[in-house]
């Protein structure tokens, strides 16, 4: 695996004085499996440097049984009691030896030798990440795990304590004002424009509009909410007939002959101006005036004929063509459009806008009701719960994936080095353990067979 000028030295590991691998740091190479390479962490170079300080312990260990031993053997004939430590010295160095070969060969090839059965983890690291992410998705990704877990931890109540607390509604509508920008950055105007053109068109255009607005005012007709809009025509012809006194003996003198005198226009003009304003204080006061009766009975005829007279409905078919026509359509798409994005941009731009406030005060209100509302905080846990194990059931295979996909992709020596920072400063109790126990054993052993056999 080629790396730059910038990776650590690791010290050699082929033998039982290794000091450890480093993480590759920024820089190197790709893996062969493709991966990235990423740089050590600040994490990663504390746990080099304890994996480095147990190797050098374990190996000091080693070390000082081997030279306990030399000293013992080599005196022991002229003090026989150094019998005893030579026996524990040898004792101590199988045992450092022994543990040193299995806790290397996990990892790597003891000393280079390509021995059966040694460097597991580079050989077999995509059947370890198979094996890890089958065991994941066991005992891990299951509907019972996940949603004893989400009981477990009232996740509903949490929320809404965070959401009514100091801070929470703000965090929420900040993070929903930067979704609503980056979609708006995303979107595309001219094909937002044609979506809303096509429900336009398939909405409101498309549909006939004669039968709708038919049984619509049918039905206000009949309960008579028209009735405010006579009153108030009436009462408009009331008041224009009391200031046009003038222009009614106008119009009768102007459509009168020529050899009619002109003080007979003005007694006709003041008679027809006193019929006229008779008739409409009559309209105005009676509340079933025959003109009245006769309005609602055009106005009833008027709905029905919307709704079952082929030629009445034509007629709305054409007046809906040339009110909302191509342009006035697109021209309808392109206002609503504009507008809504620019008054969502101004709104979430804008922390005191009402639609922030209104936004934020509604998050409040939501997280203080998941608080106290026992059975609403349990609808909300059932259904996270229920959506969680979902999720699970359906996608737990591609989730548990994503580690044997990431093993397979890592580089066999790369593997072994992240594996080995992660676990390899316990390891090396083994080694120091084997050492003990070895000293221990080797004295217990002959002590045992002196007895024995002297």
């Amino acid at each position: 695996m080629q790396v730059n000028s910038e990776r650590i030295p690791a010290e050699d590991v082929t033998n039982p004085t290794e000091a450890g691998p480093l993480p590759t740091p920024q820089g190197a190479a790709p893996a062969r499996g493709g991966s990235a390479v990423v740089g050590p962490s600040a994490g990663d170079l504390e746990k080099a440097a304890a994996l480095r300080r147990m190797k050098r312990l374990a190996l000091a260990l080693l070390i000082g049984m081997a030279v306990v031993f030399t000293l013992a053997f080599a005196f022991q004939k002229q003090y026989p009691w150094l019998e005893y430590v030579r026996a524990a010295a040898e004792g101590g160095m199988v045992g450092a030896l022994a543990d040193w070969f299995a806790v290397t060969a996990l990892f790597k090839y003891p000393m280079g030798l390509k021995i059966p059965h040694t460097a597991i983890i580079p050989r077999r690291k995509d059947q370890i990440g198979e094996s890890l992410s089958e065991f994941v998705e066991s005992n891990f990704l299951s509907q019972e795990v996940v949603q004893e877990k989400l009981a477990s931890i009232d996740i509903a109540r949490k929320a809404g304590r965070w959401l009514s607390g100091p801070g929470g509604a703000e965090r929420v509508a900040k993070e929903g004002g930067a979704v609503i920008r980056g979609a708006f950055t995303v979107l595309n105007d001219d094909d937002v424009q044609a979506v809303i053109e096509g429900l336009v068109r398939k909405h409101l255009l498309t549909p006939p509009w004669g039968p709708p607005v038919g049984r619509m005012a049918e039905r206000i007709f009949a309960d008579g909410h028209h009735h405010k809009l006579v009153d108030l025509l009436v009462d408009r012809a009331a008041d224009w007939v009391d200031a046009n006194h003038a222009t009614v003996n106008r119009l009768v003198s102007d459509r009168s002959p020529l050899w009619v005198p002109t003080f007979v226009d003005g007694l006709v003009g003041d008679r027809v101006y006193v019929e006229l304003s008779k008739f409409v204080r009559a309209v105005q006061h009676d509340q079933n005036h025959q003109v009245r009766q006769s309005i609602d009975a055009y106005l009833t005829d008027l709905a029905q004929d919307l709704q079952h007279d082929p030629a009445m409905i034509e007629r709305a078919e054409a007046i809906k063509s040339q009110i909302l026509g191509d342009p006035e359509v697109r021209e309808l798409a392109s206002r609503t459009w504009g507008t809504v994005k620019n008054a969502l941009l101004n709104a979430v731009d804008d922390p005191e806008s009402e639609l922030s406030q209104r936004f934020k005060s509604a998050v409040r209100d939501f997280g203080s009701r998941l608080v106290n509302d026992d059975e609403l905080a349990g609808k909300v846990n059932t259904w996270i719960g229920d959506a969680a194990g979902y999720l699970v059931n359906t996608y737990r295979s591609d989730i548990a994936g994503v580690i044997s996909d990431t093993v397979a992709r890592w580089d066999a020596e790369e593997t072994s080095q992240k594996i080995e920072l992660q676990v390899g400063k316990d390891l090396q109790y083994i080694r120091i353990n084997g050492t003990v126990v070895g000293a221990l054993a080797g004295l217990a052993i002959f002590t045992v067979a002196h007895l024995l056999f002297g």
